[in-house]
């Protein structure tokens, strides 16, 4: 969660990310269920103080790709509702859920919708097998005590009936306030109501045009590990942890330089740990150098059981000793783990000496493939 709101600490900028997890049995509450979130994925997304603009994700089927091969789904979105009140005492403003605001808005409630209706609850007492859903939507924005509070939601499957058949749109002037299209020659929309009380106490229907998105909400608790536990233990103690995807806006960039960086943290016995991680997992098997997507079901099965053998064993391989050559070649000479202190033990400089182009090896400038030819690059025939 420190990995993502460190997007807002730093720019001041909203943010949205999918939650990545699973569904446990709710040990406190009978037929309950809980989704536990063990990474956020940022799509690519333009981000102001005040809005988010969610784009298309080239990579969404590698993403649930991935996911697949850990036992991991997407169960939820979350998004930043902040702004600062004091920065010297790291306060934020009570916006939501006060007299003069709201929960969620129209247009977030109809997110929701959409984000329940892209993932469907399987149910086989159904005649189409499914019913509802149990995607959640989390709200990060500041308590009564000014603090920064989680607070979460689902919509009714009213809300996800109105949404999917095109019957429900934001107003343009009230965010608190959704609006039923009226019927047309293209599109027949029923009256939908909704009951309310008068000043005088009295039950009144109203039609719903507009409508308070607060009659299509559900609440859901929100709560951390007394003692956190960690899917992906790279959390735990890296000082320097590997950028989040699509971050460029701010100018955090995943690279080849900057994983060298972040591999450099951990010592050689640490391989299954500095690979634990997310971002890091979807880098390697989308690198435009050398993706590794097609080499990489053990390590992703590694990464799920914990095997530091395994994990260790699939490091010998000739994808990842390609990776680390190019890692190496990506940090200058004077920057590079190991070059200045021999008694390096961490993850980059115990592999120094092996990544070290040495003898007939080199690497091209111009496309970085690791040559043995002495004149001419192998692969682009452009001269040493």
């Amino acid at each position: 969660m420190d990995k993502f709101l460190n997007f807002w600490r730093s720019s001041g900028q909203q943010r949205m990310g999918y939650l990545i997890g699973k569904y446990e049995e709710h040990n406190d509450i009978p037929l309950g269920i809980r989704a536990t979130i063990v990474a956020i994925y940022e799509p690519p997304q333009t981000c102001t103080k005040n809005s988010i603009e969610m784009h298309e994700d080239p990579n969404g089927w590698l993403v649930d790709a991935l996911l697949a091969a850990l036992g991991l789904r997407r169960v939820g979105w979350i998004l930043t509702d902040l702004l600062a009140e004091d920065l010297t005492k790291g306060t934020v403003k009570h916006s939501r859920g006060t007299l003069d605001s709201y929960f969620l808005s129209a247009e977030e409630c109809i997110t929701a919708a959409e984000f329940q209706n892209r993932y469907p609850n399987p149910c086989r007492w159904s005649s189409d097998g499914i019913y509802g859903s149990k995607f959640v939507t989390v709200i990060v924005t500041g308590d009564k005590d000014n603090r920064i509070h989680f607070e979460g939601y689902q919509v009714s499957d009213q809300c996800m009936g109105l949404v999917r058949d095109g019957c429900l749109i934001p107003t343009y002037d009230a965010p608190e306030l959704g609006y039923v299209k009226e019927s047309s020659n293209e599109q027949y929309v029923p009256d939908v109501f909704y009951k309310n009380k008068d000043k005088y106490g009295n039950e009144i229907t109203r039609l719903a045009r507009p409508l308070p998105v607060e009659y299509l909400l559900t609440d859901m608790s929100v709560g951390f590990p007394i003692e956190q536990l960690y899917t992906f233990s790279a959390l735990k103690s890296q000082k320097n942890p590997f950028p989040a995807a699509n971050r460029d806006q701010i100018g955090e960039f995943q690279t080849l330089a900057t994983l060298a960086t972040y591999l450099h943290q951990f010592d050689e016995l640490s391989f299954l740990q500095a690979l634990s991680d997310f971002d890091v997992l979807l880098y390697l098997s989308n690198c435009d150098v050398l993706p590794l997507r097609e080499h990489m079901a053990p390590l992703l099965e590694a990464v799920r059981t914990q095997d530091a053998e395994a994990a260790q064993r699939w490091s010998q391989d000739d994808q990842w000793s390609t990776m680390q050559h190019l890692l190496h070649a990506s940090v200058p000479s004077s920057d590079q783990p190991g070059a200045a202190a021999a008694t390096s033990n961490s993850f980059a400089g115990a592999n120094a000496s092996s990544l070290t182009p040495v003898g007939s090896t080199w690497q091209c400038a111009h496309c970085t493939f690791i040559n043995t030819n002495p004149t001419a690059c192998e692969m682009c025939s452009l001269p040493k």
